[in-house]
């Protein structure tokens, strides 16, 4: 349900992280790092100069800037726009989806050249963890799914607090929260089309050999963790507005359980029902917010064990729902305890958790296509590349 800052204690009482450890507000896993393809050894007899020199020149421009956004992120340092001007993050995207429509000439209907190029990718917390393969579809797999982290991390930029001078952050905008929405949904969009229309087309015995970073599973997981985070901060933005009500917050915070986590949507069904007039009502509402108060406890744990684990990192200060939610949930679960138990000293109250309302999801991944062919892939150059 996001990630709620740790304070770890060692034998003396609480330390402090050090300095050079990052902050984080959206879990992106170590970025996979392409390197060079010699694609006119493999394709220069079999497709036309321009097409060959297109894969190479949008390639090695990918490698380039990859390598330099995974030094930014290494080194803490970031830059918001390129020297020519424009957003770095958005040229990257525009440049990989560029190289798509190139590159998926490679697999169109009846060609004979998806295993024809070697495709390396590195992973940038660990240069051990090399994977080579000679398909394209494979290659296809490893752009959409860098897509989806670059995106991943630049919502984790606009959702961390700005520092400012003496010690003190800024709250993070409105505005940059509304545009991490947007982009987590595009990156849930990457992520479905990955999964749905072009790891089916890896045969099963070649996608045994793929990195963990490109399994279903973790794929699947990652669209999952963007789906979440967008319904948190929606939580959030609930939680800071008068106009919002139980009910929103209610339906919200269930959402976020088919994502991720329970604590939110136990406490706002635990508020709900304690409206209601009735022992039962009262009883079943306790169970709720204990529940909550338990959740929350367990999301702690996890979040200080997560920021232990190499490579380190902290949170950054709480805010939005979790900050709202770490302080209501254990004074309101206890409060609501201790007040129906004096009125109902007589009467057995509920401790289990009740059953939470089943919402629909009402967040969908960002509808994601793969581009068209690139205008070179004309049908004298098609023609000439089955063989």
């Amino acid at each position: 349900m996001g990630c709620f800052v740790s304070t770890p204690k060692d034998a003396c009482g609480n330390r402090r992280w050090p300095s050079n450890i990052d902050e984080l507000a959206v879990f992106v896993p170590g970025l996979r790092v392409p390197k060079s393809v010699d694609f006119s050894s493999a394709l220069s007899d079999i497709l036309p100069k321009p097409l060959v020199e297109r894969l190479s020149s949008l390639r090695m421009r990918i490698v380039a800037m990859v390598a330099q956004e995974a030094s930014k992120a290494t080194k803490q340092r970031r830059k918001t726009t390129t020297k020519h001007g424009g957003s770095s993050f958005s040229e990257l995207l525009q440049l990989l989806e560029d190289y798509l429509s190139v590159l998926l000439g490679l697999v169109g209907e009846g060609s004979q050249l998806k295993d024809k190029v070697q495709f390396m990718w590195v992973n940038q917390e660990d240069d051990a963890e090399e994977t080579v393969m000679v398909n394209a579809w494979y290659e296809a797999l490893s752009v959409l799914q860098l897509m989806a982290m670059l995106c991943l991390s630049e919502a984790n930029t606009l959702l961390l607090p700005k520092a400012i001078k003496d010690g003190y952050q800024t709250k993070v905008s409105e505005e940059s929260k509304r545009t991490s929405i947007d982009i987590f949904l595009k990156a849930a969009g990457y992520l479905d089309c990955a999964i749905q229309h072009v790891l089916p087309q890896i045969p099963p015995t070649v996608r045994r050999d793929l990195p963990v970073d490109l399994a279903e599973g973790v794929l699947r997981a990652l669209l999952m963790q963007a789906l979440g985070q967008c319904a948190d901060i929606q939580l959030g933005m609930a939680i800071d507005s008068p106009k919002a009500t139980l009910a929103v917050k209610r339906r919200l915070a269930c959402e976020m359980v088919k994502y991720w986590d329970e604590a939110a949507a136990y406490y706002y069904h635990g508020l709900i029902l304690d409206e209601g007039n009735t022992k039962k009502s009262h009883s079943m509402a306790v169970g709720a917010l204990q529940a909550a108060d338990e959740f929350l406890k367990e999301s702690k744990k996890a979040s200080e064990s997560f920021n232990a684990t190499l490579p380190t990192s902290r949170n950054p200060p709480l805010s939005g729902s979790m900050k709202y939610l770490s302080e209501k949930i254990p004074k309101d679960a206890l409060s609501k305890l201790r007040i129906n138990r004096d009125l109902y000293s007589q009467e057995r109250i509920l401790e289990t958790a009740p059953t939470l309302p089943d919402f629909a999801l009402a967040l969908k991944p960002d509808e994601y296509h793969l581009p068209q062919l690139d205008p070179l892939w004309s049908l004298e150059a098609v023609n000439s590349s089955k063989t």
